[in-house]
């Protein structure tokens, strides 16, 4: 009998000082998983702004990149133009100083 009391004694002490979650405890429990929910739905968003930021940048980047090649290309064909001007006014000054140098010598 003694046992069997102490038995039940203990099946009803044990839970109690261990504790059960109580009503309050779950709404604290919840209340977290709100501001956990609610911070990673902000990350979220700010991560997708910074992608979206990011694939701006790079569209702009490639946009200056063509810009930058034309304008190479074009600098590249003023330079050619202007290295052909100058062969032929090294030519024509050429045949101006002979044909001064051949009218000197008659």
């Amino acid at each position: 009998m003694k046992k069997s009391l102490f038995l039940i004694t203990m099946m009803l002490v044990l839970p109690l000082m261990f504790g059960c979650a109580t009503s309050g405890d779950l709404q604290k429990v919840q209340a977290e998983q709100k501001m956990i929910d609610a911070k990673a739905d902000q990350a979220l968003k700010d991560a997708q702004a910074a992608r979206t930021a990011a694939d701006a940048a790079n569209v702009k980047a490639a946009e200056t990149s063509g810009r930058a090649e034309s304008a190479i290309k074009a600098a590249e064909e003023r330079e050619k133009a202007a290295a052909e001007k100058e062969r032929i006014a090294d030519e024509k000054a050429k045949k101006a100083d002979d044909a001064f140098h051949k009218s000197m010598k008659k």
